[in-house]
């Protein structure tokens, strides 16, 4: 009986301790993420606090990508082929840096009301993934790999954004940014994002709990798919019919001069 008490004792403390570890990690870096954003609030006065938030944002999604490009490319494991295995130290902290900038954004959100329910639930699933496989101490290279395609595209996105409020969106610089975030966005969250999900769902490791975690992830990217779908169709009709428009207006001036030279 004593052993047991021991036993239950001892596994009791290296559970808070765990635990204790994890709120310690992630207070530091959601106090690093509100550091920085104090920052930029101080260097752009005269911006908005929307401003100073997307720089946030573009930070991490910098930030982000290389990290966990770095962890599933070259460090390893391979999460198409090794999901469910053990977290790596450099997993752990690519997932503690991530995890303080969604607590950091959600919260900011919530608080300025600036998204839908489709980018907060967002948000909510990728901070309750990120949380479930620190604790479990497993599958953060799947993980992982869900971030580097969630933020490899969040760059271009800012960009877009920064374009617009300086005036300069509506120029080849939009046109190129808006390509490149289409092709990015379908190639590597629909696409490879497709590979992964198969590989984390024929694999026998990951928990049913984290597969069902990236079956809704692959859902909410399906929904930014669609709604991104829509957003090329209507700027390329846009395009279409002010192209139509400049070549009637060419012809007409030509047949016009044609005319007048008769």
């Amino acid at each position: 009986l004593s052993s047991i008490c021991i036993f239950s004792c001892s596994l009791l403390f290296f559970f808070f301790r765990m635990m204790a570890s994890m709120f310690l990690r992630t207070a530091c870096s959601l106090l690093a993420w509100l550091s920085l954003y104090t920052w930029f609030r101080h260097r752009y006065k005269n911006r908005t606090y929307e401003w100073s938030c997307r720089l946030v944002t573009l930070t991490h999604g910098v930030l982000a990508t290389c990290l966990s490009g770095y962890v599933g490319f070259i460090d390893g494991p391979w999460p198409l082929s090794h999901p469910g295995t053990p977290n790596t130290t450099l997993q752990v902290h690519g997932l503690f840096l991530s995890l303080g900038y969604f607590l950091f954004d959600l919260a900011w959100c919530v608080y300025f009301q600036t998204e839908g329910a489709l980018m907060l639930a967002h948000h909510m699933v990728s901070i309750l993934g990120i949380t479930v496989s620190l604790a479990l101490g497993e599958s953060a290279a799947e993980v992982n790999a869900v971030i580097f395609g969630s933020e490899i595209t969040n760059p271009l996105l800012q960009a877009r954004w920064f374009l617009r409020e300086m005036g300069c969106y509506y120029s080849f610089t939009g046109d190129v940014v808006d390509f490149l975030f289409i092709v990015l966005f379908t190639g590597v969250r629909i696409g490879v994002g497709t590979w992964l999900l198969y590989c984390e769902l024929m694999s026998p490791k990951p928990r049913w709990f984290i597969k069902l975690g990236g079956v809704i992830m692959y859902a909410v990217s399906w929904v930014f798919m669609i709604s991104i779908c829509r957003f090329a169709r209507r700027k390329s009709m846009k395009k279409y019919h002010a192209w139509r428009s400049r070549r009637s207006e060419e012809m007409h001036s030509k047949m016009n001069g044609h005319l007048k030279s008769h």
